[in-house]
């Protein structure tokens, strides 16, 4: 390799010089500048603070109720009429609600238009869970009038361009209808561009969620299409069975690429992940929205199976406090926390966010791999996220206090 004869004009010179002076440049500017503290309003800020907000008090406007399907609409305005964060279609609140002397936190996916935003409307959709800790007490005892303290906007599961193919098939069961839902709005609004084929599965015709809203904005966006499958009858011009990787090659555009959102319970996604390993996608082409942490950890790989139904406790640290509560090998920490009476923060309940994330000072948890989504350094210095972690000894955690 021949030498470099590299020469540096009288310009160059200076600019080298100029940079080997910036730090005593800068330092001069700092000594010199007044010491009084910064005041006045700078909009970057301001901008940032309405986007981004600690948290919300949001009235409850309306209510709608979906009927046979088991499922109230909650539309939602800002008690103090500021406008609202706008957000991008697919993504959640968290609500912080008070349960028996403590509070413990649901994430509802907006299932409104982002648009609806820009004239202070949220709407999030609860369904009936039958032995469920929050959905079935927001149904029965919310009502207009009646405030919510939650989020801002959060997650991640949304389109990017960046990121995904421009043809998306969407695959939702149940109550998981509600990110897709904002989507098909949002196309209709002419806010999202791509083009959305949703697979929705049900347990019959009495159960679609949304069918009327749904099949009418296909009917008037181009860039919509629904595919009701129904799981227990067979009925003319519905899917009938469960959504298999047959069924998306059936409905998935010929000869283009494309990605795949999926959005539904536990036991949809264990049945669904094997089919869309089947199509052979680039990993970065699958996105999920994720779910509240599995009930049934022992089902997962890697859980130690000796752990089932063994009880431990927990010496809980927050700030001066300490308490010593009651833990199951069963039920992930923050579970145990929030029954404890300790408001601890969260928000996505899944290990997304890394809201709750605690410092694991002495004792081992579990953690389901699909809900690993801890920094290496984390796992490495000994912080868990408590919503997806489950005990497998005694415990001593310092837990953060709430942000909201």
């Amino acid at each position: 390799m021949p030498d470099l004869n590299v020469k540096v004009g009288l310009i160059g010179k200076f600019d080298m010089l100029k940079f080997k002076n910036m730090k005593k440049v800068r330092e001069k500017a700092i000594q010199a500048a007044p010491a009084d503290e910064i005041s006045g309003v700078f909009p970057v800020n301001e901008n940032a603070k309405a986007l981004h907000p600690d948290f919300l008090e949001l009235v409850i406007d309306h209510i709608i109720d979906r009927g046979g399907a088991e499922a109230k609409t909650f539309v939602l305005k800002r008690a103090d009429g500021a406008p609202l964060p706008y957000f991008r279609a697919g993504q959640y609140i968290s609500l912080k609600l008070p349960m028996d002397g403590s509070f413990v936190t649901r994430s509802y996916s907006l299932c409104s238009s982002p648009k609806d935003a820009l004239k202070g409307d949220y709407s999030i959709t609860v369904r009936a869970n039958p032995g469920g800790f929050v959905a079935d007490r927001l149904l029965e005892e919310k009502k207009p009038g009646d405030t919510l303290i939650t989020s801002g906007p959060q997650g991640f599961f949304y389109y990017e361009d960046l990121r995904d193919e421009k043809n998306i098939i969407g695959l939702a069961g149940g109550s998981g209808i509600t990110p897709f839902l904002s989507m098909a709005r949002a196309l209709a609004d002419g806010v999202e561009d791509f083009n959305l084929t949703l697979l929705f599965g049900s347990r019959d015709e009495d159960n679609i969620l949304f069918r009327g809203e749904l099949d009418e904005i296909a009917r008037v966006c181009p860039k919509f299409k629904v595919i009701h499958v129904l799981s227990e009858q067979e009925k003319e011009g519905f899917e009938h069975g469960f959504i298999t990787a047959d069924l998306i090659k059936k409905y998935a555009p010929e000869g283009e690429a494309f990605s795949v959102f999926l959005c539904g319970p536990e036991a949809m996604y264990k049945f669904v992940r094997p089919e869309i390993d089947k199509l052979g996608l680039p990993e970065r082409l699958f996105r999920r929205k994720l779910i509240d942490v599995t009930k049934t950890p022992w089902e997962c790989e890697g859980y130690p199976q000796e752990m089932k139904g063994k009880q431990f406790s927990i010496l809980v640290k927050q700030g001066p406090q300490e308490w010593t509560i009651p833990a199951s090998a069963d039920e992930p920490v923050l579970v145990a926390v929030e029954r404890a009476g300790i408001k601890a923060p969260s928000r996505c309940r899944a290990g997304e966010c890394g809201w709750c994330r605690s410092r694991l000072l002495e004792g081992t948890v579990y953690v389901p791999q699909e809900n690993e989504m801890r920094r290496w350094a984390d796992i490495h210095y000994g912080y868990i996220h408590p919503c997806c972690s489950f005990p497998t000894s005694d415990l001593k955690l310092e837990v953060p206090g709430e942000f909201f």
